[in-house]
């Protein structure tokens, strides 16, 4: 499994994919840029380990089936359940309900019970019976990671998702949640309670945890997602198969680790801001969840000092590029960089003895710009003669006012805070603004005055028509 690469994102392009009702037995073969879905390779588990699995068949027809039976909806949630029998049957129905009033896309709903000891499996398993789409999957074992692992490895769906049983986060967010997979923008897709936009209702308690915990993520494992812990994620399901095997945790930490395994392969994670209500009566024990996935934090950080997290990458990522043309221009430029930071110091030097420094910045800065855009427009970006040389050192004003906002800011703080700085301090002050401009001003450049796709469009001269 871990030496599968993960295939570069389908184009299911959203107008493509129009809803396909697993009720009326016609559904896509294949996904353009895919395989077909009867050919695609699933692992399947050691017989003894298999689910036991129940469902009702397309079509209406009572039955069961096994781990190995193809599921040909184009999303799967996977609901994973431990001893829920309160809920579980209110929370199926009313999400049902919803998918099959407003999802535009055909989907099954998966029971995963894992390990459960009340009525939870003879509930799910009459739900089952009862309703289209849904099926129930028993796992011998308690572990929600551990669950929602076997139902992705055996899944037939082009997208894997799961929420929580309670369905805290409202389901109007689930469209926008898989939307960026089925379009191929995003690998994996996740709810945040901590981006603006969302709504929280929930104890002191759980808000102080989860926001400490996502800092935590944050300081020590250089985590960019907002949220670790909401229970509301999806992901394009071959990814989420070639992650899984490096995920070492089957139970509350699972999805945080897939999370870091996926942004450590520069893999994209959408982010939703969802409307969020915490279940009063929810099971899950906050401080041994904390424990537990501090002692995750610890267990992958020692995983990634040691290299032992390798996960093949799309070839989007692997053979990543600059532009065609940045290498040269960047030398270039950083070639005629140097000689006009050095040239604005000796200026900027010469002319303080004359006058006040921001007047002195001023003055140096102006000349060596004008310079400095004849030299980028002539050696980085190749443009001989005098057409349009005009256009270009006026549109370089704007660099150059960008380059003096900074550069004179700088020295505005510096004087602020220490009105009474050395000429060395000051030059300091410079250079720190210098280099912060260059890089403004080099983006600038490329993109609008030197662009290539404007200067293609500009009309040759008079004496180039004729030749």
């Amino acid at each position: 499994m871990a030496d599968t690469e993960i295939r570069p994102r389908s184009a299911i392009v959203l107008d493509q994919c129009l809803p396909v009702r697993l009720a009326t037995g016609a559904v896509p073969s294949a996904i353009p840029g895919g395989e077909p879905a009867a050919t695609q390779h699933r692992p399947s588990a050691a017989a003894h380990d298999r689910p036991e699995t129940s469902a009702k068949p397309v079509g209406g027809a009572a039955g069961s089936g096994t781990d190995g039976e193809r599921h040909t909806a184009l999303v799967e949630i996977v609901i994973p359940v431990f001893n829920e029998d309160r809920v579980l049957a209110a929370s199926i129905r009313r999400l049902h309900e919803y998918l099959l009033d407003t999802f535009p896309y055909s989907f099954q709903i998966s029971i995963a019970d894992n390990g459960s000891t009340d009525a939870t499996w003879e509930i799910a398993t009459r739900l089952a019976g009862e309703l289209d789409h849904v099926r129930a999957v028993r796992i011998g074992r308690k572990g929600r990671g551990g669950a929602l692992r076997q139902v992705w490895n055996a899944s037939g769906a082009e997208i894997v998702s799961y929420m929580d049983v309670d369905l805290s986060s409202d389901l109007d967010a689930f469209l926008p949640l898989v939307a960026p997979l089925l379009s191929g923008h995003s690998d994996l897709a996740i709810g945040t309670r901590h981006l603006r936009g969302a709504s929280v209702a929930r104890s002191m308690k759980r808000a102080v945890f989860s926001r400490g915990y996502n800092l935590l993520l944050r300081t020590t494992l250089g985590a960019r997602f907002s949220d670790a812990q909401c229970g509301f994620k999806a992901g394009r399901a071959e990814v989420v198969r070639a992650l899984m095997p490096v995920v070492e945790d089957d139970d509350w930490f699972f999805d945080t680790e897939l999370l870091l395994v996926a942004e450590r392969h520069d893999l994209r994670i959408h982010e939703v801001p969802v409307d969020f209500v915490d279940d009063p009566d929810s099971k899950v024990d906050v401080l041994r969840t904390a424990l537990d996935d501090v002692r995750g934090m610890r267990r992958v950080a020692r995983r990634i000092i040691a290299g032992a997290i390798r996960v093949p990458v799309p070839p989007r990522v692997k053979y990543a590029r600059l532009p065609s043309g940045m290498a040269r221009q960047l030398v270039g430029f950083s070639v005629i960089g140097a000689l006009s930071t050095v040239a604005h110091l000796l200026l900027y030097l010469w002319l303080r003895s004359l006058m006040p420094a921001l007047v002195a910045n001023t003055f140096a800065l102006l000349l060596t710009a004008i310079g400095n855009i004849a030299a980028n427009r002539r050696f980085t970006f190749g443009i001989r003669g005098f057409e349009r040389a005009l256009r270009h050192q006026l549109e370089g004003g704007v660099a150059f006012l960008v380059s003096l906002s900074v550069s004179t800011g700088s020295l505005a703080l510096l004087h602020a805070f220490v009105p009474h700085g050395s000429a060395r301090v000051e030059t300091a002050a410079v250079l720190a603004g210098d280099a912060l401009a260059t890089l403004i001003r080099f983006v600038l450049l490329r993109s609008w005055v030197f662009n290539p796709r404007r200067l293609r469009r500009s009309p040759r001269p008079e004496s180039e028509k004729s030749r």
